[in-house]
């Protein structure tokens, strides 16, 4: 048996087309200008969010609404990323820390530069009887004080 496709263009808004095996019908197809036809074509799209309670994730493809891709339709194949796609997200990654660091180190050394290159001194402990001095001396400075005020 042959097989042919014939295609019917002439309306200018409608094109069909038809795959025949000897007398039997085995495809039929059509496009119409109004309406395109976005199902069943393939695009370049971008993930933009994953949705696990419905095991999908929503892309976007370039269309005026954001695509559904179920997990299940998707190949495992591309699930794994070739070797220079995966060194080069890795460098990505890399250089995003380290510039993350970059950027939380930095307001700490820039308090160490306001401050100077003093070091705060030490604090000197007093023993026990000169503390109770200290300790008495500062109540009567506290009194005086009071008393002239």
């Amino acid at each position: 048996m042959t097989t042919r496709m014939l295609i019917d263009a002439t309306h200018p808004e409608e094109t069909r087309v038809v795959v025949v095996s000897g007398n039997r019908l085995e495809d039929f197809d059509y496009e119409s200008s109004r309406k395109s036809q976005l199902k069943g074509n393939i695009y370049l799209a971008k993930v933009t969010r994953v949705e696990p309670s419905l095991q999908a994730a929503f892309v976007d493809y370039g269309g005026n609404r954001h695509g559904f891709l179920a997990f299940n339709e998707i190949h495992p194949d591309y699930y794994r990323i070739p070797i220079e796609d995966r060194e080069k997200i890795l460098r990505q990654e890399a250089a995003a820390a380290e510039a993350e660091e970059e950027e939380i180190d930095t307001p700490a050394d820039a308090e160490a530069e306001d401050a100077g290159d003093s070091e705060p001194e030490p604090i000197e402990t007093l023993d026990d009887a000169s503390t109770e001095d200290a300790v008495g001396e500062d109540a009567v400075g506290e009194d005086a004080v009071g008393e002239d005020a």
